[in-house]
This record gives structure tokens, sequence and C-alpha cells, in this order.
């Protein structure tokens, strides 16, 4: 006779609800200098989507009507857009704050040289990812040379004031596990990299950001080949906390994909899940970019599915880091 399987495991999802939106996190761009074995966006050299002018006009447009405060800037590298500058200067001018989802590696390249002054002038927070602070490890995850050229950006970082008290400048450094596990305590795992960096690098930065590995797209077929991916998903569903329901980024975030088109977060967008308007009459198919100047985004359902049991498990996950460390 069969084991009883846990009562989540006969469940979807709970069903979520829209808050008051805070946030447009915006996919500029599936191009990269790098190819690195987590990303869920499936991003590389090789890519080519990019945010059209006629989206960015629209995206100026939101910012202008909309009462967010933050403007999420990722991709693929998202500083590899044309019209990146232009973008950050926009959203600064009308107060927001703007993240950018650096890699550090693009600091170093040619006709970026200048990049690092730029975020620095106009403030920007900056979230970079750095999964170990080993060399061995980033190399496996991220390409070979990638530690150092890694360690080369936030060493100009730290020139400029970033990571150091009273600059005013936020580094935060952003951890994904190197296979199917779940990541360790945020708090104790930042404790290590302020350690190791320090001693080894004379770095500094302000905050060590958890994140837990989606399993869709370019990580999701590994865990498919190695024979992982319904072991991976079993351990997100049994470790599936309630508490972090409230805190999902979701509930406050929207996602924006290169060519204007809305969703609930950024896995969403992957995996072509777009965001549903309830009561709205929308100008295409799919919510866009020009739908969200006059909608009414507070109470609307938040798409999900099984991969959204990787945000609630264990100390949660968000882009802003773990949800209970």
């Amino acid at each position: 006779m069969h084991a009883m399987l846990p009562l989540l495991d006969r469940l979807a999802f709970p069903a979520l609800n829209r808050g008051e939106l805070e946030a447009l996190q915006v996919n500029l761009t599936y191009v990269c200098n790098q190819r690195c074995l987590h990303c869920h966006v499936n991003a590389g050299p090789t890519r080519k989507e990019s945010m059209t002018d006629e989206s960015l006009a629209l995206l100026h447009q939101v910012i202008d009507a909309h009462p967010v405060h933050t403007l999420d800037l990722t991709g693929g590298a998202p500083e590899m857009h044309p019209r990146f500058r232009e973008i950050v200067m926009h959203a600064r001018r009308e107060g927001l704050r703007v993240i950018d989802r650096c890699n550090l590696t693009i600091l170093s390249e040619p006709g970026y040289e200048d990049l690092a002054q730029f975020l620095a002038e106009h403030q920007v927070e900056i979230s970079a990812s750095l999964p170990c602070y080993s060399r061995d490890n980033v190399d496996k995850q991220r390409g070979d040379g990638v530690f150092d050229a890694s360690i080369i950006g936030l060493q100009k970082l730290n020139a400029l004031g970033y990571g150091k008290e009273g600059s005013g400048l936020v580094l935060n450094l952003v951890y994904n596990p190197q296979g199917a596990s779940l990541p360790p305590p945020q708090q104790a795992l930042e404790t290590d990299y302020k350690r190791h960096l320090l001693e080894d690098f004379g770095i500094v930065f302000n905050h060590l950001l958890t994140i837990t590995n989606q399993p869709i797209a370019r990580f999701g077929s590994t865990l498919v080949s190695k024979g992982q991916f319904n072991s991976y998903m079993q351990l997100l569903r049994d470790s599936y906390r309630a508490e972090n329901v409230a805190g999902l980024m979701c509930r406050s975030l929207i996602s924006v994909d290169w060519q204007g088109y809305l969703y609930d977060c950024d896995f969403n967008q992957m995996l072509d899940l777009p965001l549903e308007l309830q009561s709205q009459v929308i100008s295409r198919q799919r919510p866009h970019l020009s739908d969200l100047l006059n909608a009414t985004l507070a109470g609307n359902p938040i798409v999900t599915r099984d991969h959204c049991f990787a945000c609630t498990a264990g100390q949660g996950s968000s882009c802003g880091g773990a949800l209970n460390s």
C-alpha cells in the first residue's frame, strides 16, 4: 500500500490577490555577456531581444502616471540595452528608486568602462550576482574567469563609495544555490560573505540577498537532465511556509517583458503566463504597458503555478532576498 502523500501535494498553490502596485521590474533585453547555468531567462551573447522604442515611450508614461516608487531593471545584462542610461535618468528625475541587476563583469567590458561612474552619479542601487565567495564555485556556475572579473567590478564600485557606510550608494550581492537545494539562512551566509570578501579582497557591501533557484528554463532543463526535477519540486513543496505568502513580490510588483507585455513576476514571464486583468477592456490579446496607464490592479488575482512554491519554501525568496531571514 502506498504511503499517503502530504496534503500539500494534492493542492494547487494558494490563490493570491494583488495589493497596491509599488514596483515595475522591466526585462530590458535577453542579451548578456554571460551564460549562467541558473539563469531562468536563458540569456546570453547570442540573444537578440531588446525593448523597442515604442515600449520604452510607454514605460516612461507609466512611470509618470502611476505612484510606483521603484524601477527594477533586469535582463540579460540590462546595461547592454542601448537606451539603458536614458531610462535610468528619466526614472531618477521622477524620483524613483532605480535598481540595476548587474552581473559585475559588464563593468569591465569594452565600451562600458564608465558605467560604474554613471551608476554612482545617478545613485542607482546595485544588486550584483555573486553566487559564492569562492573562485571555483563561481566559475563553475557562471564561466571561467567570471569570479576574477566580478572582484574587479566590486573593487571599482567600492572605490566610488558603493557599499560604504554613509555613502548613500547601495551595493547588495545576490546568492543562488549551486544546485537542487534551498539557500542557507541569509543572515549567516551574509556574515560569511562579508568576512571572506573583506579579508581576501578588501571588499565591502550592504546586504546579501539569497534567492531560490526556479525550476524553469535553463535550470529546469538541467534538473531534468540530471533526473532531479521531481525531487526538487518535492523539496519546494515540503518546505512550504504559509507565513511567506504575505510578503511575496508578486503582490506589489509587475514584471514587464522586452515587448512591453505584463506579468505577475519575472518567472511567469519566462513561462509565458501573462497577467490577467479583471474587468478591464484591454487593447491587445494580453495586457500591455498601454493597458497599465488606466488599470486598477489592487485585488487583481495573481496567476500561480507549481513553480511558485520556490518563493514560499524555507525562508522564502524574492528579488529582494529572503522573506523571513
